[in-house]
């Protein structure tokens, strides 16, 4: 792994002095805004990103716990830079919101929360606590089980003994 850190390493430096060459030409001061777009260009060709799009627009939680939906919500979001400005917090909450799951939903929709970090912490603790509730009730229901598969304590002894 180091080996192929390195070799990446090399190539991304190799790609920014030819970039700062073409880009830089004539003394112009290379900006993040004019670097962001070499690298996407490089990168991120426009198909990749629109797969990204389209990816981020039906993302829902599914299996996903919070946490991972939560880390996927914004890994994608990037490819749309739109739900990453102040201006689209609430649009933001809403998109999130409509991607969780059902019964993490019902609790958490009624508070109409627009604070995208709250809403994700809040979130967060339903689906843990759903999932220990979950769990709770499976082990009960395993203990219930078998206990019910013990044989009974007064049951006939002719057929253990061979009949006599």
């Amino acid at each position: 792994t180091i080996l192929g850190a390195y070799v990446l390493r090399e190539e991304a430096n190799h790609w920014w002095k030819n970039a700062q060459h073409r880009i830089g030409a004539g003394g112009v001061v290379i900006t993040w805004e004019m670097f962001k777009r070499e690298f996407w260009v490089k990168y991120f060709p426009a198909d990749v990103r629109n797969k990204k799009v389209v990816e981020f627009m039906e993302l829902k939680q599914g299996n996903m716990s919070v946490a991972e939906y939560a880390a996927k919500f914004e890994s994608l979001s990037a490819f749309s830079p739109y739900y990453n400005t102040v201006e689209a917090e609430y649009d933001k909450c809403v998109k999130f919101e409509s991607g969780l799951r059902p019964d993490i939903k019902q609790l958490i929709g009624f508070s109409e929360i627009r604070n995208f970090p709250t809403l994700v912490n809040k979130s967060r603790i339903c689906d843990e606590d759903g999932r220990a509730k979950s769990n709770y009730y499976k082990a009960m229901s395993d203990k219930k089980k078998k206990g019910q598969d013990r044989g009974k304590p007064y049951g006939d002894k002719s057929k253990k003994s061979g009949g006599r």
